[in-house]
């Protein structure tokens, strides 16, 4: 949030020159800042513009890393389905992920009310990079893991990320792996800086299939 970001785009340089692995930096670094960000603005240490920008440039660290800055056509790929698992009843955290990603330049489209179908129609008709859902009981554990199923399996882009979200997830983060997500979020600004991520692997691994395919 400080006024120098050189020095953090400097810090992170060199622990990539180091030869830090990106897992490493997001865990043990990135990830938790975001978090961080979060509960300030839940305990209103900071304003909604302060988190936005400190997540936003910690987006900006994290492409920097994995050199997904280097490929402007990108941009126009940042986009986000967000959807509520088929019975879930509380918006708040949906709204939230919303408002943070469109404040970081992230393209979303949100549904509220729609079926597992629907969801996965949505993937299959537009391009995502990423797919985000939200459960907020135990209950919909079953409902959720075939949501995710459905979109893997129609999804226009064979490598979309997914991650999950809700009280369940931050209490006991294993259960993202159980449903087939990727990746869980504990709060807002986590979930956007987790989408990049998301984003910036799949970058990766094109850009590696690229290169292979020409040598």
């Amino acid at each position: 949030l400080g006024s120098d970001l050189e020095a953090a785009v400097s810090y992170v340089t060199v622990m990539r020159e180091r030869g830090l692995s990106m897992d490493t930096l997001f865990i043990e670094l990135l990830e938790p800042t975001a978090r961080h960000l979060g509960e300030m603005w839940d305990h209103d240490q900071c304003d909604f513009v302060d988190v936005t920008l400190g997540v936003a440039r910690l987006q900006k660290l994290l492409a920097a890393f994995n050199n997904s800055h280097t490929v402007p056509a990108l941009d126009s790929r940042r986009a986000v389905l967000m959807a509520m698992t088929p019975g879930d009843q509380h918006y708040f955290g949906v709204t939230m992920v919303e408002r943070f990603l469109l404040a970081s330049g992230w393209k979303v489209q949100t549904e509220t009310s729609a079926t597992s179908e629907e969801i996965a129609s949505a993937a299959k008709n537009r391009w995502f990079a990423v797919a985000g859902l939200t459960a907020g009981s135990t209950d919909m554990m079953d409902s959720l893991a075939a949501t995710i199923r459905l979109i893997r399996k129609q999804s226009v882009n064979p490598q979309i990320g997914i991650m999950v979200g809700g009280p369940l997830f931050t209490a006991e983060p294993a259960l993202a792996i159980e449903v087939g997500a990727d990746e869980t979020a504990s709060n807002a600004p986590a979930a956007v800086l987790i989408a990049q991520k998301l984003f910036d692997l799949a970058v990766v691994r094109r850009l590696r299939n690229e290169e292979c395919g020409t040598h």
